[in-house]
């Protein structure tokens, strides 16, 4: 059971995430114990988070070790808006790599890039790492953010 607080729903926080085109940040522990951060492409699913990665990167070794994470999404620009929380990760096989073939289409329109092709080159094998939050926090600092975002508007034209 997910626990939501914050400025938005449920159904708001799903729509944010399926909007936002931007890595989440993701923060989980290594198996000495210290703290690790990466971004992640993702897509949010069914009140999961979905993000791709080679079957030998460390996190999924991090991971493995020690399923708990804490992550965020955010916009990079004022008015600043996003969703935190907390979770637990699993890892699956993505043999068909089509997790990762949808992400190349969210993050780059595509799959005929030479990035592309060497991700989804047959010698590299992929992983799922399926995010189910346990908590969602959301914010949206639109409206007390309005007049700076106005004068950042006109100081830039």
């Amino acid at each position: 059971m997910t626990t939501v607080s914050g400025a938005w729903s449920e159904a708001e926080i799903a729509a944010f995430l399926a909007e936002i085109v931007v890595p989440v940040r993701l923060a989980c522990t290594t198996p000495g114990g210290a703290l690790w951060m990466l971004s992640l492409w993702f897509q949010y699913e069914e009140g999961s988070f979905w993000c791709a990665t080679g079957r030998d990167a460390d996190v999924v070794r991090y991971l493995n070790s020690s399923p708990e994470v804490a992550f965020e999404v955010s916009t990079n620009d004022p008015p600043y808006r996003g969703v935190r929380g907390r979770g637990v990760a699993t890892i699956t096989p993505d043999t068909e790599k089509s997790l990762l073939t949808d992400l190349l289409v969210r993050y780059l329109g595509g799959t005929e890039s030479s990035l592309a092709r060497k991700l989804l080159s047959a010698a590299r094998e992929e992983v799922r790492i399926e995010i189910v939050p346990e908590k969602l926090y959301s914010w949206d600092y639109s409206e007390r953010m309005a007049d700076a975002v106005d004068a950042q508007s006109e100081n830039s034209t």
